[in-house]
């Protein structure tokens, strides 16, 4: 499901949305190059959001600061968004990129000081995965169960990389994660396994010719719910704990 091995032509083909976004930001980044006022003008800067220029909510998410920033946060989407733009329509992929992006750099605007700044397209990731992690825990029928059980390290590692960076907006990181979630329900109505898996999993079952019974099988679900529910407990008492810690006097 994460791992690609599609052609060039064949990957833009069946992803466009994802293509566009990539090859939008790499331009960019090009131009950022060259004329630096366009980072001037489209950071996310909180003194200047206070004075009206509220496009800065929106266009920090196709700013980067490095090549490196814009390596992972494309390569991330460039691995984890052909599945999510396969499951829901087109449009409804753009927002789940956008939204979160959006709102976590609404959520900086409020919780950090006027002169704050920040770019990056990560609190969209982030949201991304926050999707994948409503997958896990409440749309199994999305995934397969090897994709599954990446999910779970794959945030756990993004939020403990999160805190161990200090460049790392970590505002916009855990509420666009928090974001992503919180949207998945609503845009999730209707979607459908993507091709990709569902392709895999008709040949397994027409390849295997032999029928398994497993007699606990509703014990391990139920235990796995348990482990679940047991996770996002946690989650929220540690999103509550850092919004607690970022409402602090400074």
């Amino acid at each position: 499901m994460f791992f690609r091995n599609e052609t060039f032509s064949s990957y833009t083909r069946n992803y466009p949305v994802v293509t566009t976004i990539i090859a939008l930001n790499l331009l960019i980044f090009i131009l950022m190059m060259i004329f630096p006022i366009i980072r001037e003008r489209g950071v996310g800067f909180n003194l200047a959001i206070e004075y009206g220029e509220y496009w800065r909510l929106i266009t920090p998410i196709f700013l980067h600061n490095d090549l490196f920033h814009l390596a992972f946060n494309m390569g991330a989407l460039l691995i984890f968004g052909p599945a999510l733009e396969s499951m829901i329509k087109k449009w409804k992929f753009v927002l789940l990129f956008l939204l979160p992006g959006i709102l976590a750099n609404i959520v900086t605007f409020y919780l950090q000081h006027s002169y704050y700044m920040h770019l990056g397209a990560s609190g969209s990731i982030y949201g991304l995965f926050g999707v994948y992690l409503f997958i896990y825990l409440y749309r199994e029928d999305l995934i397969s169960r090897q994709t599954s059980q990446i999910i779970v390290p794959l945030v756990i590692i993004g939020v403990i990389m999160t805190f161990l960076n200090p460049s790392i907006s970590i505002t916009g990181h855990i509420f666009g994660l928090v974001s992503g979630g919180l949207l998945a329900p609503l845009f999730l109505k209707g979607a459908s396994t993507p091709f990709i898996y569902r392709t895999r999993t008709r040949k397994a079952y027409f390849d295997d010719d032999e029928v398994s019974f497993n007699p606990d099988r509703w014990k391990n679900r139920e235990r796995n719910r348990k482990i679940k529910k047991a996770l996002l407990i946690l989650g929220i008492i540690l999103f509550l704990g850092f919004v607690f810690l970022q409402s602090l006097p400074q």
